[in-house]
């Protein structure tokens, strides 16, 4: 997949989508292909009274969104952009790179 964990990304599709609001992801899904990202796609969950929550009441939480309508946050750029993947690094391993201005997200 193109994104990973801890990454930042922006929406491109959504109710999120042009607002410029970025978030960090927090977990994957690949047999899904979707990704749950900190403050994105909130759903209403109704919790149960238990003794850390005697109220109980109705709470939100993230609800997995498709990845292919997250990019990755290029800092430079200030926007969210597409990768490729560059040259190996001297580890061998090839390193995601944003298209524009070539920085390596993978450090």
């Amino acid at each position: 997949m193109h994104i990973r964990r801890d990454d930042k990304v922006v929406a491109i599709t959504g109710k999120h989508a042009g607002s410029g609001k970025t978030g960090r992801v927090l977990q994957i899904l690949p047999e899904r292909q979707k990704a749950i990202v900190e403050g994105f796609n909130l759903v209403k969950k109704s919790m149960r009274k238990t003794q850390e929550n005697p109220q109980g009441g109705i709470g939100e939480k993230e609800a997995p969104m498709a990845a292919s309508n997250l990019l990755p946050y290029c800092p430079t750029c200030k926007k969210g952009t597409r990768t490729n993947k560059g040259q190996a690094k001297d580890g061998g391993k090839r390193i995601r790179k944003c298209r524009s201005c070539g920085h390596a997200f993978d450090n």
